[in-house]
């Protein structure tokens, strides 16, 4: 828009500054034409009344010299005749040089009027004059070309500098009104670009033009309107959750009752670790300060601290079913910008998809690559595999089937997608389902590195033959018993 209305200005000016100055400037150049004449006939006006008196050429050569052109001016008497002044004129024709042509000289005395013709150099004026005898003297005035455009460049150069001042004074002002109408579209596209990045405090300040305040009073309302809808969801998710303390409690006391037993143990820690869970989607729902961006540099977690505390916590579920692990790549510390909470329930319902779907005693590996612009979680199992992985992504974006939520991939994209990375799904080299999430470490888009599953699956081939005669190591200790019931959330 800004620069719709520096062009329309500048078309606009420049056609009046051409529409003014073009006819001025010929104007210009026929007035030096006109003052240059006007001096010339005044010159030969001042020798007309020596001609009526006298033809004499002596007094006549006075006459041209007093009014300082003679050397501009020549006078063309007639030929001497027959009662014509003979001794008088003492046969002389011509005073001074003569520069017009001997038909124009002719051609003036017999019309008897002035007129000008073009020679070398200029023009000269022709003006007759009558003498005593009755006969036409004709005075010749030199007019040289210099004389005629004298001034005419310097004007016309006044004419450009001016009509160049309005045209930059003409874009100059039409880029300011510009600046004021594109600013405040600029602020509405900025606050709206971060109210949809999830900065919901961004709102647009009211000015510019009418339409555009208009605009950002319906922003802000709206803006208003969304962080109230937001809060209103949240404290419905909270009431929600909280409505669970009630049976909670009733099987929280139950489970005291069971008495001892590694089985008794593991229910009361299996309702201890749902309370925790309840408390944490509570405190999360109630939080007034929803995530706004992405994790910036030095937030996050700990990525390799955070999958040995989960395969510590489902170790001991899978040492009951009899099923071998791996974790590998856990052995040094892996930053990445996504909260820990997050990072952990994507591990838990990865992992619970495992125990739920896989028959008891087979085996899962969770792998952890860490590169220079993204860190890959792989999650593979020994499984039956999963025939079309595409339309397991799809339940994980809400269409449930075959008893399955889709809740579990779906906390698992919206966790990798928030850092610009994506999660796949695929077959894995121990026969099963392999998951792979793509933690970009950057904010980018996560490219399609087909190449790079392969080398990873080749370096877990070898690890994989190197353990297959011998059992997993030791997982670290589990923060809890792991519960007797399968914990794994749906896929």
């Amino acid at each position: 828009m800004r620069w719709a209305l520096v062009k329309v200005s500048l078309a606009v000016t420049a056609m009046v500054v051409v529409a003014f100055a073009v006819p001025l400037g010929l104007v210009i150049r026929e007035m030096a034409r006109d003052r240059a004449f006007s001096n010339a006939e005044r010159e030969a006006a001042a020798v007309a009344p020596a001609l009526s008196i006298t033809t004499d050429r002596e007094q006549l050569e006075r006459v041209v010299a007093s009014a300082g052109s003679d050397a501009g001016m020549a006078v063309h008497l007639p030929a001497p005749g027959a009662g014509s002044g003979d001794a008088e004129t003492g046969g002389a024709t011509d005073l001074g040089r003569q520069r017009a042509t001997d038909e124009d000289i002719a051609a003036v005395r017999e019309m008897g009027r002035a007129s000008t013709t073009e020679v070398g150099g200029g023009s000269t004026l022709l003006q007759p004059v009558a003498l005593s005898s009755g006969q036409i003297a004709v005075v010749e005035v030199y007019v040289p070309e210099s004389e005629v455009t004298n001034g005419v460049g310097t004007a016309w150069a006044v004419l450009a500098a001016v009509g160049a001042a309005l045209i930059v004074g003409s874009v100059a002002v039409a880029d300011r009104l510009g600046v004021r109408m594109v600013q405040p579209a600029r602020r509405l596209v900025d606050g709206a670009h971060e109210l949809g990045e999830g900065k919901l405090g961004a709102r647009v300040p009211v000015e510019g033009p009418d339409e555009l305040r208009r605009a950002a009073v319906a922003f802000n309302s709206m803006a208003d309107q969304v962080v109230q809808l937001l809060a209103n969801e949240r404290e419905l998710a909270a009431d929600l959750s909280h409505r669970l303390r009630t049976p909670l409690t009733v099987l929280r006391l139950n489970a005291a009752s069971l008495g001892d037993g590694p089985a008794a143990e593991q229910t009361r820690a299996a309702v201890e670790q749902l309370e925790r869970e309840v408390d944490t989607i509570i405190r999360t729902a109630r939080d007034a300060k929803p995530q706004t961006a992405a994790a910036g540099p030095g937030a996050g977690c700990d990525a390799a601290e955070v999958v040995r505390e989960r395969m510590g916590f489902w170790s001991a579920l899978a040492e009951d079913e009899g099923r071998k692990w791996r974790v590998a790549g856990a052995d040094r510390p892996v930053r990445i910008p996504v909260a820990r909470a997050d990072l952990a329930a994507s591990l838990d319902a990865l992992l619970g998809n495992v125990f739920r779907h896989t028959a008891e005693g087979t085996a899962f590996a969770v792998d952890l690559h860490n590169g220079e612009d993204a860190v890959i979680v792989l999650v593979s199992d020994a499984g039956t595999g999963i025939t079309d992985p595409e339309a397991a992504m799809a339940r994980g974006r809400g269409s449930g089937t075959d008893g399955s939520t889709g809740l579990g991939l779906d906390i698992v994209r919206r966790m990798a997608e928030s850092t610009g990375g994506d999660v796949r799904i695929g077959s894995s080299v121990l026969g099963g389902t392999e998951v792979r999430i793509w933690i970009q470490l950057d904010g980018r888009t996560a490219p399609a590195r087909r190449g790079h599953r392969g080398a990873v699956r080749r370096r877990r081939q070898g690890r994989a033959q190197a353990q297959t005669s011998a059992p997993a190591p030791a997982p670290a200790p589990a923060p809890a018993p792991a519960p007797a019931v399968r914990p794994g959330r749906a896929r």
